[in-house]
C-alpha cells in the first residue's frame, strides 16, 4: 500500500517540482524516489529472510533485512547530497517559484505521507526490524520535507523571498541525515557482530556466574543475527558431581526470562580435578 501511494505522488511531484520551479519540490520528489526504491526493497528483503536456510547458508538469509536497512540508509545520504548541492546552486542563482501551485501540491503529498506514515506506524513488530524502521524513516523524512514545503510556499507566497526554498531544502536534507544516522550505525553494528544494544555484557557474566553449579564462564559472546533476533555462545565451567543437564536448563531459563535471549550454544565444561592443582611451595602449618 505505501509503495503504490509513494510511487504515485513522486510523480506528482516530480512534474510539479518542474512546473512550478520548485527546488523543495524536486528534492521532496527525489527522496520520495528513493522511498519507492527503499519500500521495494523492504519488502523483497522480507520475503528473502523469510526463506528457508541451506546447506550454504544455514541462518537461512535472515540478514537480508539488516542489507536492505544499510542500504536504504546509504541511499538516504545520497539524496542528502543532492539536495545540498541543488540547494547551494539556487543561493546563487535564486528561480522564480510558482508559490501557490507549489503549496498546493506539498499539501497532497502531506496526506499521501500521512497515510503511508499511519501504515508503516501500525505494523507490530517495526520496533524489532531494522528493515521496517529504515523503511518507516524514509516516510518520516516525506512527511516533514512535505511540511517544509508547505512551509516554503507560505513564506514566498507572503514575501517574495524564494531563497526560501533553498532555505528549507537544506532543513530537509539536515533532517533526513539526523534520522538515516541511527539506521546506518545499527546495521554497520549487526553485520559487525556487536553487541545487542542496552545489552550489558559484564552483567549478562555476572548472572551466569551466580547460577547454582557454575565455576565460571569464558569464551562469552553475544551478537545479532538480524533484528529482534539475538544469540549467544559461551563455555560454562560446571561443579564436580553436579547435574550438568541441569545446569544447562538453569543458564538457558536465565537467558530466556532475563536478557530475551533464546539462541543459545553453551559449551558445558568439568571443572579441573583437584589433583591437577598446583603443588604448594610452603607447608601449610606456616601459613597463617
Amino acid at each position: 500500500m505505501v509503495l503504490v501511494l509513494t510511487t504515485a505522488y513522486m510523480v506528482a511531484e516530480v512534474v510539479g517540482g518542474l512546473w512550478t520551479g520548485s527546488l523543495a519540490l524536486l528534492a521532496d520528489a527525489g527522496h520520495m524516489l528513493v522511498d519507492v526504491a527503499a519500500v521495494g526493497l523492504a519488502l523483497s528483503a522480507m520475503w528473502i529472510s523469510r526463506q528457508p536456510p541451506t546447506t550454504r547458508h544455514t541462518y537461512a538469509f535472515a540478514r537480508a533485512e539488516i542489507l536492505a536497512a544499510l542500504i536504504n540508509g546509504l541511499a538516504l545520504w545520497a539524496v542528502v547530497a543532492w539536495i545540498t548541492i541543488e540547494a547551494v546552486q539556487r543561493f546563487r542563482d535564486p528561480t522564480p517559484v510558482a508559490a501557490g501551485t507549489m503549496m498546493l501540491i506539498a499539501l497532497g503529498g502531506l496526506i499521501v505521507n500521512g497515510i503511508a506514515f499511519g501504515v508503516l506506524h501500525g505494523v507490530g513488530d517495526r520496533e524489532r526490524s531494522l528493515n521496517l524502521h529504515g523503511a518507516l524513516l524514509h516516510v518520516v523524512g516525506d512527511l516533514l520535507g512535505s511540511a517544509g514545503v508547505v512551509l516554503a510556499g507560505i513564506i514566498i507566497w507572503a514575501t517574495g523571498w524564494v531563497q526560501a526554498d533553498p532555505v528549507v531544502s537544506l532543513v530537509i536534507g539536515a533532517l533526513i541525515l539526523v534520522s538515516s544516522w541511527r539506521l546506518v550505525r545499527e546495521a554497520v553494528h549487526i553485520l559487525l557482530e556487536g553487541v545487542p544494544r542496552g545489552l550489558d555484557v559484564e552483567a549478562l557474566l555476572a548472572s551466569l556466574q551466580t547460577l547454582d553449579g557454575v565455576t565460571s564462564v569464558h569464551d562469552l559472546h553475544v551478537w545479532t543475527i538480524t533484528s529482534g533476533y539475538p544469540a549467544l555462545s559461551a563455555h560454562v565451567v560446571c561443579e564436580h558431581g553436579v547435574d550438568r543437564e541441569m545446569v544447562l536448563a538453569h543458564v538457558n531459563r536465565m537467558l530466556r526470562e532475563r536478557y530475551d535471549i533464546v539462541h543459545t550454544t553453551i559449551q558445558l565444561e568439568p571443572e579441573s580435578p583437584p589433583d591437577h592443582a598446583e603443588p604448594m611451595t610452603h607447608p601449610v602449618a606456616t601459613l597463617e
